[in-house]
């Protein structure tokens, strides 16, 4: 029987666990330890904590703080695991929490951070999706069925100190080409809705004071939203800190290539089931500085669909040359 070395209780806050953070910092102390070649499952929040409810209404899509996310387990520390070392994830299995065989997805308002459609759809919206085994369907978007592909939409190693200042300073460069911009070009540092696992004190609020935010990928992974990273994959995460603390959450029942509404995929909460083993040397000896994805053989076959032909021409009627953004917007009936 395979440990759950991590488990959520989804009656209480995601900020009353201990093993979970939602900020990246090299002090955030190892929630537990495994040695390579062990398997273990962790077991997750979705990456609000909760705080998206299965009813009707929007609100608290348009309500939310999304400063407090995402929600991750871990970090799970490796015996061994030293900079410089690759270590290699297999994801062995992944699935919904008996508790919540459902999910959700959305659009964001315009007022609380929007999406790449935002100008088309400037209001909150959210769907339910009830999960059937490997299905799905919703109240929301009747008459469709389809099968998903569970997968973590965020997963990472720590950073150590200097890649987390390198990450701050180049990101607040970015912003300050833009600072009103919405949504945001980047998230600075929020300390006061970090939760930073085991830490407490003087070393918490220093720790949530410079901790980066979840949301863009990085050089140690991060929030990749690949959606073939499903059961079957297998990762290879640069280590950048001694016993490399894996960190994973933010499990996806179901997304497209791209979430352009910002809540694209049915979010859910889960657990997955993983392998870790140590290449040691392995950045320098295969010249790797970010992850490295295997893909899932495991994909779902659609045949019945229609495609949709997008052109660089936009809404007002301007041409733009090979412009794959406006293009996208084109290509659907919503937005036309």
């Amino acid at each position: 029987m395979t440990d759950t070395l991590i488990k959520v209780d989804l009656t209480k806050s995601p900020v009353e666990n201990e093993n979970i953070h939602n900020r990246w910092h090299p002090d955030i102390p190892m929630a537990c330890w495994v040695k390579p070649g062990d398997d273990f499952i962790l077991e997750t929040f979705d990456w609000t904590g909760g705080y998206i409810k299965n009813n009707d209404s929007a609100d608290d899509v348009r309500d939310i703080d999304l400063s407090t996310v995402h929600y991750l387990s871990g970090p799970v520390g490796v015996h061994g695991a030293e900079p410089g070392d690759l270590l290699v994830v297999d994801l062995l299995d992944i699935g919904a929490k008996p508790d919540s065989e459902w999910g959700f997805n959305g659009f964001f308002s315009k007022r609380n951070g929007g999406g790449f459609l935002t100008e088309h759809f400037p209001l909150a919206q959210k769907s339910i999706w009830d999960f059937h085994g490997m299905f799905t369907t919703s109240r929301h978007v009747p008459g469709v069925k389809y099968a998903g592909l569970i997968h973590p939409g965020l997963i990472g190693c720590l950073p150590d100190k200097p890649m987390l200042e390198m990450w701050n300073k180049r990101e607040q460069a970015l912003i300050d080409t833009d600072p009103h911009r919405v949504p945001g070009l980047a998230n600075p540092p929020s300390p006061g809705t970090a939760h930073m696992g085991k830490m407490t004190g003087e070393a918490k609020a220093k720790a949530a004071a410079e901790g980066a935010r979840t949301v863009p990928p990085r050089e140690h992974g991060g929030n990749c939203d690949i959606k073939d990273l499903s059961r079957g994959s297998k990762v290879f995460f640069p280590v950048y800190m001694p016993g490399a603390g894996l960190s994973v959450g933010d499990l996806h029942f179901s997304q497209g290539d791209g979430e352009i509404t910002f809540c694209g995929a049915i979010e859910m909460a889960g657990w997955v089931h993983m392998k870790v083993t140590l290449i040691k040397g392995g950045m320098a000896k295969y010249g790797i500085k970010n992850p490295i994805f295997k893909p899932s053989p495991i994909t779902p076959h659609y045949n019945d669909y229609v495609i949709f032909e997008g052109i660089s021409v936009d809404e007002a009627g301007k041409q733009y040359y090979l412009d794959v953004p406006t293009a996208r917007r084109a290509s659907t009936p919503s937005s036309t």
